[in-house]
């Protein structure tokens, strides 16, 4: 499940460049992967108006249909008695829209997954938004009990979204990779800025080799999952084929790279890190978020050897 903000406001927290790809041949649709931000995946989708809104795609549990593929780590689905539910909806609480994965009832094929849009007011709809450690990623449960919906809102064929799921999720994991680039970049601004001008000891901390150590570590860190994110949105551009290679090492290796960045700026700053008047803290929250966020760093490991055949 997902949903659509009915403004066309971005409450992104770092605003980057985007890179638009096609999500399948739906009628005034087309994926969006914002390189850092609030939401990560979205589906630009036309109003009545005219205006548009961010289109939030999520899934019910995409493992039933889409093989093993974690969203946020944690997506609970179950139908029974025409009961659908999921939780960690992305700003669910709060869309116009959600796009639901389903399948007729009784089949079993795994590629037999269709769109369905149902607007949040349909009778039937739940949903209530969750307490987070990371703030500034919102997250909803939703339950749908005895929802139906004209067959005008089917997105795109019928039984065809499996595959362009499986991209998208792809898609979704190098624009994450991307986002936790952007974010190990400004742990290190934050910690080498401190170390600058934090005094102690009538000297300032970053001319002690102990701080000068960690900050080298941390740019380290953040030029590989630099160079490993860039070459999975090259990949994503040129290469489909090898999407879901390059999807997974970009995502694991950014994912541990922004969290030990985080926590080696925490480190640095020392206790105010984690006062309301520092972002510190905030990176830290977000890191350890999106870690699990499209699966965590050993699933994706687990996937890549999988590919390559260890």
């Amino acid at each position: 499940m997902g949903g659509v903000s009915g403004g066309g406001q971005d409450r992104s927290a770092v605003t980057r460049a985007p890179a638009t790809f096609a999500l399948h041949s739906t009628k005034g649709l087309e994926a969006t992967i914002g390189a850092f931000g609030a939401t990560l995946l979205r589906l630009r989708a036309p109003d009545r108006r005219g205006r548009l809104g961010d289109v939030v795609l999520g899934f019910d549990d995409p493992r039933e249909y889409l093989g093993p593929h974690p969203y946020l780590g944690g997506i609970v689905g179950r139908f029974a008695n025409r009961i659908a539910e999921a939780r960690f909806v992305l700003d669910g609480h709060c869309a116009d829209l959600l796009v639901v994965a389903a399948r007729r009832e009784g089949s079993t094929e795994t590629d037999d997954v269709s769109l369905l849009a149902i607007p949040a007011s349909t009778a039937g709809v739940e949903r209530r938004a969750l307490p987070t450690l990371d703030q500034t990623r919102r997250l909803a449960a939703l339950r749908l009990d005895e929802v139906r919906v004209p067959r005008s809102m089917l997105l795109g064929e019928e039984g065809g979204a499996a595959a362009p799921l499986r991209r998208t999720l792809d898609l979704a994991a190098v624009a994450l990779a991307a986002e936790q680039v952007g974010g190990a970049q400004r742990c290190l601004d934050l910690a080498v800025e401190h170390a600058k001008s934090r005094v102690q000891f009538g000297r300032p901390i970053g001319s002690f080799q102990a701080i000068q150590h960690k900050c080298a570590d941390m740019l380290l860190l953040v030029e590989s999952a630099r160079s490993a994110s860039q070459w999975a949105a090259c990949v994503a551009a040129e290469d489909p084929d090898q999407l879901a290679l390059a999807a997974s090492l970009a995502k694991a290796y950014c994912s541990e790279a922004y969290f030990r960045c985080a926590a080696e700026c925490l480190q640095i700053h020392g206790g105010v890190g984690f006062t309301w008047e520092y972002d510190v803290h905030l990176h830290l929250k977000r890191a350890q978020g999106s870690q699990v966020f499209l699966g965590d760093p050993a699933w994706h490991r687990e996937r890549v050897a999988q590919r390559i055949g260890l």
